[in-house]
């Protein structure tokens, strides 16, 4: 139905063009600037909150590296695939991008579907997040450096490292794409997580077709940053994070204590103590913000004497200056290791630790998602992640450290193959008015994979 649906969209967008026929290739390449278009607004019609598609409109971005651009992508095709649909006004220009040579810097065209394509997206067979193949062309593993003050994704020469990690990210990714992560909440509670979400400065729309990995290094090294990014639960707030599902199942989420400090203490062979690292700077009070603050101090390349903007010290009597000297006091044994720029060194031993685990689960066809310094997947393996994260951890420092965990109360419905007389019809149909949306997810994934 989907190719149907490209091809309506393609005759439509060549109605409105005067221009001669294209020659096979450039047809080729033009149906493939629409399909791209259009599954990226499917997906966007989709997430929660709907949001904005974006697209590069520079003739260099398709001319520069492949590594990381789509090879079937060309400039003059992906043009006239958007430019046709603005004509057939099926979309809208919502912000003009633009480039200032001067300052290196801009931001990309974004736009929307207008009503009557947004309806017609809306009403397609399936979901995109299920519909749609998964593509394993693209590159999962990103190099990125400092350029002119800016941070860009730069070229690189493959070592037998790289292919390594990249090797072991698409066996992860394999694994998650078998099977399905969901978000089981009520159809009323959907409109409160969009508000949520646009109230999140740190936040973007969760988009379930993101269901594959990337890692991302930093400082043109391969020893430095590391951390796997873009799975859809990781834009989840952390108290939504309880509703996560795995094939339908429940979740357990275990999350390493205290991890930086850990790191950072043991590799160089300070004691870090009983007290909790963060608990011990204002004596257990504003630990969340005290935790932010040790973690910018950590990542600064300099003192840091200016307060990082994304840490609010409204509810503390002190400045941003005391609280940097109480936590410089309350951790003299690594003083020293403040403002060093020793984030992105923790980050790479805490993704070796993040891929350790992965790699362990995918071997039993079990997806372990990560999220920071936690994991979620099904609650039954839950002793066996906590014993695979404390077993990561000791394989790269030598010691133990605590890991905790929670699990969700709630119990999801079984998948439609697999309910039995454990619920009852009132059970099922409650569960139906409720939970709708996650339910017709739920059955279309188990009538695609048959």
């Amino acid at each position: 139905m989907f190719e149907e649906f490209i091809n309506e969209i393609a005759s439509i967008v060549q109605s409105t063009e005067q221009r001669r026929e294209r020659s096979e290739t450039d047809k080729v390449s033009f149906r493939y600037a629409i399909e791209y278009l259009l599954k990226d607004l499917w997906k966007a019609s989709q997430c929660i909150p709907i949001r904005e598609c974006s697209i590069h409109l520079g003739r260099d971005h398709y001319s520069k590296s492949r590594r990381y651009s789509d090879s079937k992508l060309n400039y003059r095709q992906i043009k006239a695939a958007f430019d046709g649909l603005l004509n057939a006004r099926l979309i809208e220009v919502t912000k003009k991008g633009y480039y200032d040579r001067i300052r290196m810097e801009g931001s990309l065209t974004r736009f929307l579907p207008r009503d009557e394509l947004f309806d017609r997206l809306h009403n397609l067979e399936g979901h995109p997040a299920i519909t749609l193949k998964e593509s394993s062309d693209f590159e999962a593993i990103l190099l990125r450096d400092r350029i002119d003050g800016h941070r860009e994704l730069i070229e690189y020469d493959d070592t037998a490292q790289s292919e390594k990690y990249r090797s072991n990210l698409q066996t992860i990714n394999k694994c998650f794409t078998r099977h399905w992560a969901d978000l089981k909440i009520k159809d009323a509670e959907v409109s409160t997580l969009t508000e949520r979400l646009q109230l999140s400065e740190d936040k973007e729309p969760i988009d379930l077709s993101s269901r594959t990995l990337v890692r991302i290094f930093s400082n043109g090294s391969f020893k430095e940053g590391g951390r796997f990014y873009r799975g859809w639960w990781q834009n989840v707030p952390s108290e939504y994070r309880k509703h996560i599902t795995l094939d339908a199942k429940k979740t357990a989420e275990y999350d390493f204590s205290q991890l930086n400090p850990h790191m950072i203490y043991f590799a160089y062979n300070k004691e870090l103590g009983s007290e909790d690292a963060y608990d011990r700077v204002l004596d257990g009070e504003h630990r969340d913000i005290v935790k932010q603050a040790f973690n910018a101090m950590i990542q600064a390349n300099g003192p840091l004497n200016q307060k990082p903007r994304d840490i609010n010290l409204d509810d503390l009597e002190m400045n941003w200056k005391d609280l940097r000297q109480r936590i410089l006091d309350a951790h003299k044994p690594i003083q020293h290791l403040f403002f060093d720029g020793l984030g992105n060194k923790l980050q790479f031993e805490d993704s070796c630790i993040a891929e350790s685990v992965m790699l362990h689960f995918q071997k039993m066809d079990a997806p372990a998602l990560p999220v920071h310094d936690s994991f979620i997947m099904y609650h039954a393996y839950g002793g066996e992640l906590e014993e695979a994260m404390r077993g990561g951890f000791h394989e790269r420092f030598g010691s133990d450290i605590p890991v905790k965990s929670e699990i969700i109360i709630e119990k999801p419905s079984l998948p439609y193959e697999e309910q039995s007389d454990n619920l009852s019809v009132e059970e099922i149909l409650k569960g139906d008015v409720e939970y709708s949306q996650w339910q017709d997810r739920d059955r279309m994934w188990w009538a695609n994979k048959k």
